[in-house]
This record gives C-alpha cells, sequence and structure tokens, in this order.
C-alpha cells in the first residue's frame, strides 16, 4: 500500500509539473511585442511542450518588475530596458530588478517616426514645432529612443510640441486621429499596419547616419545603431531603402525559472526559426547565433548551458 501511495503522489507531482502553464507578460495587444510573444509562446508549445499564456499589460515598465517579482517568467524588452532594469539605473533608479535574466536575444527592432505619405515633412529636421507622442508611461525607454531619434535631425524634446501618451498604441491611435503629426512605433507590427490602411499611407523619415548625428543618438542610446531597411510584405511605410533606427530586442526571464525548462526554450527558439518567422514575419530578421551575443545583463544559467552544447560565444 504504500508503494502504491508513493507512486500516485510521485504521479501527480508529474501532471502538475507537465500542467504548469509559464505566465509571458507583454505590451498591449497590437504591439510587435506582444507579437513577438505570442510567436515564442506557440513555439515553445510546438517544440519544447512548455505551455505559456501571453497576458497583455500597458507596456515593458508594468511587466518587468512582475517577472522580477516571480509573478510572471517572462517576457520580451529592449536592451535598454534591460540593462536600467537590472543596474538600477533610469527609471529604475532605487529598485533594481535583479532577479531579471536574458534568456535570448531576438532580432533589432527598426524604428523612426512616420508621418503621413503626403506630408509635407521630408526629415526629423522637419518635425520642429509639430507635435510627437511623449510620455510612454507604460513603456519608459521610449521616451528616451524617440529623443535619440530626432536628436539626429539635430531637435530635442523642447523642438516639438509633447502629446504624452502611455504607450505605442495610444500614439497610433492619436496619429490615426490627428492628434498628432508624427507618430512613432518600431517597422513591422500589426497596429502600424492598421494605421497605414486606414489614413491611406504612412511614410518613416529617414536617420541621418552622419558622425555627428550618430553621436548624438548614441549619447542618449548607447546601444542603437543606423542600418539600412529595405521594403518588404512585412515593412509598410517605406517607399524605398530607408535608414532606419536599430536596438536589439531579447527574451528575458525570471532567475526562479527552472534551468532546464529555459535551456529547452533557447533549443525551440535556436531551431525553428521558419516557425517563428510563419506566426511574425518580422523574425525573418532573427539571427539564431546571435542569441547569445555580449548583453548588459546576465544570461540564465540554462540558456547558457545550452548555448556552450552548441558553440555559441557571448558571456
Amino acid at each position: 500500500m504504500m508503494r502504491i501511495l508513493t507512486l500516485v503522489a510521485a504521479a501527480l507531482v508529474t501532471v502538475g509539473a507537465q500542467a504548469q502553464v509559464l505566465g509571458f507578460g507583454s505590451a498591449p495587444q497590437g504591439s510587435i511585442g506582444y507579437n513577438m510573444s505570442s510567436a515564442i509562446a506557440l513555439v515553445m508549445s510546438e517544440a519544447a511542450n512548455v505551455q505559456s499564456r501571453v497576458q497583455p499589460y500597458s507596456g515593458s515598465s508594468a511587466v518587468l518588475p512582475l517577472v522580477n517579482s516571480g509573478e510572471l517568467d517572462l517576457a520580451v524588452c529592449n536592451v535598454l530596458e534591460i540593462q536600467e532594469a537590472t543596474s538600477g539605473e533610469g527609471p529604475y533608479k532605487g529598485r533594481k530588478q535583479s532577479n531579471l535574466r536574458v534568456l535570448g536575444v531576438i532580432f533589432p527592432l527598426y524604428s523612426s517616426i512616420f508621418v503621413r505619405k503626403d506630408s509635407p515633412i521630408k526629415t526629423l529636421a522637419g518635425l520642429k514645432g509639430k507635435r510627437i507622442p511623449y510620455g510612454y508611461s507604460a513603456q519608459v525607454t521610449l521616451e528616451r529612443i524617440v529623443d535619440a531619434i530626432i536628436a539626429t535631425g539635430g531637435l530635442t524634446r523642447k523642438d516639438v510640441v509633447q502629446v504624452l501618451v502611455p504607450n505605442v498604441i495610444r500614439g497610433a491611435d492619436d496619429f490615426i486621429d490627428g492628434k498628432v503629426d508624427g507618430g512613432f512605433f518600431a517597422i513591422g507590427a500589426a497596429k502600424i499596419a492598421e494605421v497605414d490602411k486606414t489614413v491611406g499611407g504612412i511614410r518613416y523619415l529617414p536617420v541621418a547616419d552622419d558622425a555627428n548625428a550618430l553621436a548624438a543618438m548614441r549619447k542618449l542610446m548607447p546601444y542603437a545603431y543606423v542600418t539600412l531597411v529595405y521594403p518588404s510584405p512585412a515593412f509598410v511605410g517605406l517607399d524605398g531603402p530607408t535608414k532606419l533606427m536599430a536596438y536589439d530586442y531579447l527574451v528575458t526571464v525570471g532567475a526562479h525559472v527552472k534551468d532546464d525548462v529555459v535551456a529547452r526554450i533557447a533549443k525551440a527558439m535556436h531551431d525553428n526559426k521558419p516557425k517563428l518567422a510563419e506566426s511574425l514575419r518580422a523574425f525573418n530578421g532573427f539571427n539564431p547565433n546571435d542569441m547569445h551575443k555580449d548583453m548588459p545583463a546576465a544570461f540564465h544559467p540554462g540558456a547558457i548551458k545550452y548555448y556552450k552544447e552548441i558553440g555559441l560565444g557571448g558571456k
């Protein structure tokens, strides 16, 4: 009888472990962060048998503290967010998120300010005196990313009319409603396709990459760079090859998540780029061999173990 009870208890523990569903925090629906999270969650389920529930919040500023505390397990964020959160700097000053770890780098996001396709504004410098979204109280690093973008056009936030919004979704809606002259959103998101269709076309303003422009940009966003982005079915708002600001996005995971679970997620992502791109075409820019590279935050031990096994470098 004792043996039977022991076996039953063991079976119940196994079933409970298998039934565990990870909490995957994300930005609001329609954002590229939500689209990324959903694509990754699907691959986790199908390729690693790791179930998760994507839970949208107002923005990453609300999500990262929940991953840090263990109330959520995973999230996506940009490289500046992970650096400031784990070091207790910027908006996280005095509240260091010491339990966040990097699971893997995904791909760079490309962004700039966009205007209506028929707008007379042709350059970032042309935004002087114009209305653009600002604030981003639920996505606190985005305000400085906007600062960095317009800095390449010789502008500061004092040179534009700041229309305060909590997140990029509200900013996009304000653009649709004509409340702002220029919008901010990473290229390739579902919401930006909606904006493009609703207003009859949008156009991203090119980001300058001369020495002065780059210095001004990196003073505000040290991890950013400028790259030439080509039109494709995944990207609306490009009349032709356009220089945009780029910065890495990554998957962050709580230190409480078990090593073997993290390793399985990393493997599922590494081995299934086509499946990820099937869910979100922006994953065509995903390089699995860049999942482990130098980042301003520590990688999870489970991820490190997997990357070492397949010969990927990084710290």
